[in-house]
């Protein structure tokens, strides 16, 4: 039976350009989370995680493509890989893609901002010549991404696939959640009984993956929907629980197996509560729970590919990374908050997603 390992990895966020910078810039309890102050985004003061000046250059690629491609480049340049031998699958992750241009431009090509154009044009960047493949299913997208390669391989239509991700911060994306009220006045505290709402990012990242025994495998995942509401997230947490239990029964697996879970963490009332709920039922209340919005903020489409490389560096690692922000439990289930940075021995973690719409995701993965 075919396995899936990760081969190579990116994350290139305001933290940093590489995975081990981002990695090292979370375990010193840095956060890319910042006040801003900037018309072109908000009438007043907002706090995000954004790039500073200079990390992004003008060139002939949006903001947004030149994320996706700086991160995959770091990848490629970690391998040696043929990308056109008919085996590699070339995946983009997003939920807005190049939305910015509805800013930049007076009368945007709407043609330049469908989805595939700019995976297409991405992965011609690095001279992919087959169809790229997009996933964008809200703020789960990007472990739906890693979870699609993984069945596409497995399946044997590929041997590897590079999964991207990314998505920016705009004045329509940061007004889509002020819309809602669900912004916080300050850096966002997941899971904290003082939490305030969800903090916005920015960031790309970029997993290879392959049927080659090598580092951390890919395990089971699953996929559910809450059927509840378009926005709201599930009042018992049941359908997040069973993507949770069916992703431990994929890799043989039993609650007690996991080191950590990290999070979705959003910070926001319902998310948090939605989540506890969920853990309750899976039987996860005994495990260690992380979320890593404090660092990066939400990244939407990057945020499952993101998170899931920092989960993996600190399984290597014996790591439980704290959530930065969280000092009470702010919700109905004795959900164990990691809150300083702790090491134990452990072969396994399960990352877990939930978004708009209603769709939850969740995945292990091991040593």
């Amino acid at each position: 039976m075919r396995n899936v390992y990760v081969a190579a990895d990116n994350i290139f966020s305001p933290l940093g350009s590489t995975t081990a910078e981002n990695f090292a810039q979370v375990c010193n309890g840095q956060s890319g989370i910042r006040l801003h102050d900037d018309p072109a985004f908000s009438p007043g003061p907002f706090h995000a995680a954004m790039f500073a000046p200079g990390q992004l250059k003008m060139t002939a690629h949006t903001r947004f493509e030149q994320m996706l491609i700086r991160s995959v480049q770091q990848v490629l340049d970690q391998t040696n890989i043929d990308i056109n031998d008919g085996r590699t699958a070339f995946i983009v992750s997003t939920t807005k893609g190049n939305i910015e241009l509805l800013e930049e431009q007076e009368n945007p090509v709407m043609a330049e901002m469908e989805l595939f154009h700019t995976a297409r044009k991405v992965a011609t960047h690095f001279g992919y010549t087959a169809d790229p493949i997009v996933v964008s299913n809200a703020c789960i997208s990007g472990l739906l991404a890693i979870l699609t390669a993984r069945r596409l391989i497995l399946s044997g239509r590929y041997d590897q696939a590079i999964v991207t991700g990314a998505d920016v911060l705009t004045k329509f994306v940061l007004s889509g959640f002020q819309s809602f009220q669900a912004v916080s006045p300050e850096a966002c505290r997941p899971f904290d009984a003082a939490r305030k709402g969800v903090t916005l990012g920015e960031g790309a990242a970029t997993v290879l993956l392959t049927v080659r025994e090598m580092g951390i495998r890919v395990g089971a995942g699953a996929v559910t929907n809450d059927a509840n509401h378009i926005s709201g997230p599930s009042r018992t947490g049941a359908e997040l629980s069973y993507a949770m239990l069916q992703a431990l029964k994929g890799t043989g697996l039993t609650p007690s197996d996991i080191g950590f879970v990290s999070a979705h963490g959003t910070a926001t009332m319902y998310n948090d509560e939605m989540e506890s709920k969920a853990l309750h039922l899976a039987g996860l209340l005994e495990t260690p729970v992380n979320s890593l919005k404090g660092y990066y903020g939400h990244t939407l489409g990057a945020a499952g590919l993101i998170e899931a490389i920092i989960g993996m560096q600190a399984l290597q690692q014996d790591t439980v990374i704290p959530t930065l922000g969280f000092e009470t439990l702010g919700v109905s289930q004795p959900v164990l908050v990691s809150n300083q940075i702790t090491h134990k021995p452990m072969q396994h973690f399960l990352k877990t997603v939930s978004g708009f719409g209603g769709c939850n995701a969740a995945m292990v993965f091991s040593k």
